[in-house]
């Protein structure tokens, strides 16, 4: 049985365009990818220090070691995926191998054995490792995938709406409901529940859509790492692309950030009322990826990119005007349309500038290309977090105030929100 199944991994290629079905399932590995993602970054840090009273301090150098490790994994993982040669292709092999470990991993973050708060910490730092690479492994030989299985504009425009989709409904499970499922079920519960969701998806995903081509020989030749990074970063189309995709990627992380302080003291409206501002972007993105699939197949993804951070520009000015939650909610409308936009587009994008690296060079090379960008973007964690201390420290916050903080932090609040992103 296993060898008749290695037979059909092996013997499979991708000669056409894909099929509906092959582009929907390709397209499902962006919700449990997301969801594992948005989960941890936004409870990690909580459960570790609130629940299981762990030093904070403790846990921030462990989420800094995580960052740092993640940020290195992604230019070595791409290099090494486009260097490797098997009969099952380049990416199968990395995505098959790492689904597991990726879901028991992401798991045994929420369910350590009982030790002290040393113990707790070490084991953080060892699961999440695990987690790292695991998730760098399959992420990036996914999206590696994408400009391999999708030729064309049209094929890459139509081929990233599902999957765009998948990821936002993801992102919002992630940070929606997961929340309920660890206060009906417990964190174990709420672990288990998810991994096997993400478990389920991804190996839908895996056998379902994730098909390589047959590369020519030459193009799949291994480059050597000289080579790669000198290409990699002559390449006067990806510079200004993946500084592009850093901005674009640290506003909307400012924007995240910056939305409960928003909620709270800009609009002294109750703190669970920002989930409707976040709803209001991420139910409006949805519909637009579709719009913004037409855009791009009438222009060119340049022009299309283009447009998508216009809107998303003019869009957040919105947020200096209103007084209330219903405004701001109506303002993030119009957000959610350029934010639609923007995870349609980028990666389409690079696609295009990926085929035209291989015109030049003779090599297909998505993983350096995916895995440079990962590391740049990467970047944005650490803007985010630098515009936040910034503003609020200029703007006089000061949390011992409660909500009788002078004037000049709703100013701040709102140039965060509004003014810094565009």
């Amino acid at each position: 049985m296993m060898t008749s199944l290695n037979e059909r991994l092996r013997d499979r290629r991708l000669d056409a365009a894909p099929t509906r079905s092959q582009s929907i399932a390709f397209g499902a590995s962006g919700f449990p990818t997301q969801l594992m993602a948005q989960t941890f970054s936004a409870f990690v840090v909580y459960f570790y220090v609130s629940h299981l009273a762990v030093p904070a301090a403790w846990v921030a150098a462990a989420m800094i070691a995580h960052g740092i490790l993640n940020a290195v994994l992604n230019p070595v993982v791409g290099a090494l995926s486009d260097r490797l040669r098997t009969p099952w292709g380049r990416r199968i092999p990395w995505i098959g191998l790492g689904i597991v470990p990726l879901v028991v991993a992401f798991a045994l973050v929420w369910m350590p054995p009982e030790l002290p708060a040393v113990g707790l910490i070490v084991w953080f730092l060892v699961v999440v490792a695990v987690y790292d690479v695991a998730f760098v492994v399959v992420v990036l030989n996914i999206s590696a995938l994408f400009p391999e299985i999708f030729r064309t504009t049209e094929e890459r425009a139509r081929g990233n709406v599902p999957r765009q989709i998948f990821a936002i409904l993801g992102m919002v499970l992630g940070t929606a409901g997961a929340p309920a499922l660890y206060s009906m079920l417990g964190w174990p519960g709420m672990a288990i529940v998810l991994a096997v969701v993400c478990f389920v998806l991804l190996v839908w995903s895996f056998f379902g859509g994730m098909i390589e081509r047959r590369v020519p020989e030459a193009s799949s030749e291994a480059m050597r790492w000289g080579d790669q990074l000198k290409y990699t970063f002559r390449n006067r189309a990806f510079v200004p692309y993946v500084l592009g995709s850093l901005f674009v990627q640290t506003s909307i992380a400012v924007i995240l950030a910056a939305l409960p302080f928003y909620v709270r003291y800009s609009l002294h409206a109750p703190e669970g009322e920002g989930s409707l501002l976040l709803g209001a972007i991420f139910v409006t993105a949805i519909p637009s990826i579709v719009l913004w699939s037409a855009v791009v197949r009438r222009t060119s993804p340049r022009t299309a990119v283009l447009w998508s951070v216009a809107v998303f520009g003019v869009a957040v000015l919105g947020y200096l005007a209103p007084s209330n939650v219903l405004g701001a909610a109506l303002v993030g409308i119009g957000v959610g349309v350029g934010v639609g936009g923007l995870l349609q587009l980028l990666e389409v994008m690079l696609a295009q500038i990926i085929d035209e690296d291989a015109v030049r060079t003779g090599h297909r090379r998505e993983g350096a290309y995916f895995g440079v960008n990962g590391f740049v973007v990467r970047g944005s964690v650490v803007l985010q977090a630098i515009v936040a201390a910034v503003v609020l420290t200029a703007s006089g916050f000061d949390a011992t105030l409660d909500d009788a903080q002078p004037d000049s932090v709703d100013g701040g609040i709102r140039l965060m929100l509004a003014v810094i992103p565009l």
